[in-house]
């Protein structure tokens, strides 16, 4: 990958942003499509979601990036921005997001994708249950509350308390005020559950590679420390030959005059 594109970062990374994309944008048209108010609520949440994670991409992005007008004008930058602006008009420049993503696929090849997804498994695997929370905590308060909402005895009945539902469900919190009382709403429940712990503990096991691993130690000398080792050897040397020295003029006073 060149400098030149040095803003484009790892590749779980880049299909983490480019199925969010995918996403937002079945979103939107779901919007526009279906008319219904538990379902406007429900995509409406999770656009916000979305806004907000394209906001940290952008601003990620341009810290990072070696040119940050190369970026911007260049590389979308630009569109990547109003993107992130939560208003349906922009929403639909997301798709040069999936720009990128093929490009980085097209550049790159399908083995070497799958080997770096292989060789960064810890992220790859957090990249991965961070999409099935998303996944869960959109579809699985659709789901939820479409099996509860006309239940007898039901207290999950509106998108609100669908999202709050899943939302403390998946965190593993559970505080009990909303529960699924149908078998159907229980099974939707243990997978949610399921799901959340899946998350955390593989955050939690992220988090604990990333600061306790061993850092990696350049397999090649810099210059500043191959001088320094020469400046060390040389240092011993003449430390030694001085030490032979005295030791030679020691043994002739212990020798003594000859007779």
């Amino acid at each position: 990958m060149t400098n030149e594109r040095s803003e484009l970062k790892s590749v779980g990374y880049e299909i983490f942003i480019g199925i969010l994309s995918i996403l937002s944008i079945v979103n939107l048209v779901l919007l526009y499509v279906v008319r219904e108010k538990s379902l406007d609520t429900v995509l409406t949440v999770m656009n916000a979601l979305f806004s907000v994670i394209f906001v940290v991409d952008f601003l990620y992005r341009i810290v990072t990036a070696p040119s940050a007008g190369a970026y911007f004008f260049r590389h979308f930058g630009w569109a990547d921005l109003l993107a992130s602006v939560p208003l349906a008009q922009f929403k639909i420049l997301r798709a040069f997001r999936l720009v990128r993503v093929y490009r980085l696929l097209r550049d790159v090849g399908t083995r070497t994708v799958g080997r770096a997804l292989i060789k960064d498994r810890a992220g790859s695997s957090l990249y991965i249950l961070l999409l099935m929370g998303i996944f869960v905590l959109e579809f699985g308060s659709l789901m939820i509350l479409g099996v509860e909402e006309g239940a007898p005895g039901a207290n999950i009945t509106t998108a609100s308390d669908a999202l709050w539902y899943t939302i403390v469900t998946i965190s593993t919190v559970g505080y009990g005020d909303q529960y699924p009382v149908t078998d159907a709403g229980r099974m939707i429940g243990t997978g949610i559950i399921i799901v959340g712990v899946g998350i955390f503990g593989t955050f939690t096991g992220y988090l604990a590679n990333f600061f306790l691993s061993p850092r990696k130690k350049s397999s090649a000398p810099t210059a500043a420390e191959a001088g320094s080792r020469t400046a060390t050897v040389e240092g011993l040397r003449l430390s030694l030959e001085e030490s032979e020295a005295k030791l030679a003029e020691i043994r002739k006073l212990l020798a003594g005059p000859t007779q």
